[in-house]
């Protein structure tokens, strides 16, 4: 399993480190055998797999459900798991006590936090504790409703600005990496050379020093929106949905279940059961 210290050096190297979304056991499996080098448990699994409107319905005993389906699919691939909606505010002893419950249930190899402002302290109390932190910085999909929807950040110089010292402040709390969603490419490379930790890209970009997808997305797996920044490099939906067509048809024409498909019983024992009355 890759560890903190080869993704640091993976970017002092420029070679990129490839994130990608996993809830499940088979698909954790699937992207630990193709070389994936980090696994995230992502809220995102509100919007594609439990069909909440957003992220924020999707409570701490979700992320364990699913997080511990993806620790058991791939045993040997960093697994980050998100601390969701509301868990990581608060008290610090409420803090603590969610983030452990999470950290020990899953088996994660670290815990992703959204935003800056106070959460930096969050991001240093979980470091001092020994559970690593993956910092989230752009745009927030927990706190998208307060923004007034999901929309670019860092487009202004005061913004971008902004941005990069925060994701400093990530760095000097102890975060171990940091995602940024939804920013202007030319940002990304600046926050990259800001800090010595990699920054992960979604929709920021080809620079940044990886990138992660959310497997429904890469997929074309659901039947939510696909967003501009995503691109399917495979059709699952199509595929599921002929398969489900092919089965309903099957069914109804009487050619599934085929002979091959059947178990049988043996003429003696049918003639015991109907005591040799058979027509």
């Amino acid at each position: 399993m890759k560890t903190v210290n080869d993704f640091k050096k993976m970017k002092a190297s420029g070679e990129k480190i490839v994130m990608m979304t996993a809830y499940d056991h088979p698909t954790a499996a699937a992207a630990e055998q193709e070389g994936v080098d980090i696994l995230l448990t992502g809220d995102s699994l509100g919007m594609v797999v439990l069909g909440y409107p957003s992220t924020v319905y999707v409570t701490a005993d979700d992320m364990i459900h699913h997080g511990k389906a993806a620790r058991r699919g791939a045993q040997d691939t960093f697994l980050v798991v998100d601390m969701p909606f509301g868990t990581f505010r608060g008290s610090e002893d409420r803090i603590l006590a969610e983030a452990v419950r999470i950290f020990q249930k899953t088996g994660a190899d670290a815990l992703k936090v959204e935003g800056a402002g106070e959460v930096i302290e969050t991001i240093s109390l979980l470091m001092k504790t020994g559970i690593p932190v993956v910092a989230h910085l752009g745009l927030l999909p927990q706190s998208a409703s307060v923004i007034g929807g999901y929309k670019v950040q860092g487009k202004t110089a005061e913004s971008a600005r902004q941005l990069i010292e925060e994701a400093r402040a990530c760095e000097s709390a102890g975060a171990c990496m940091i995602v940024v969603e939804c920013i202007p490419h030319q940002l990304t490379k600046q926050l990259c050379e800001a800090v010595s930790i990699p920054i992960i890209g979604i929709g920021a970009g080809v620079d940044a020093d990886g990138q992660v997808l959310v497997f429904h997305d890469l997929v074309q797996f659901g039947t939510h929106h696909l967003p501009k920044f995503a691109k399917g490099f495979s059709n699952a939906g199509e595929a599921v949905h002929s398969g489900i067509r092919s089965y309903t048809q099957a069914v109804r024409d009487c050619s599934f279940p085929a002979a091959q498909h059947q178990f049988t019983m043996k003429e003696e024992e049918l003639d015991a059961l109907y005591g040799g009355a058979r027509s």
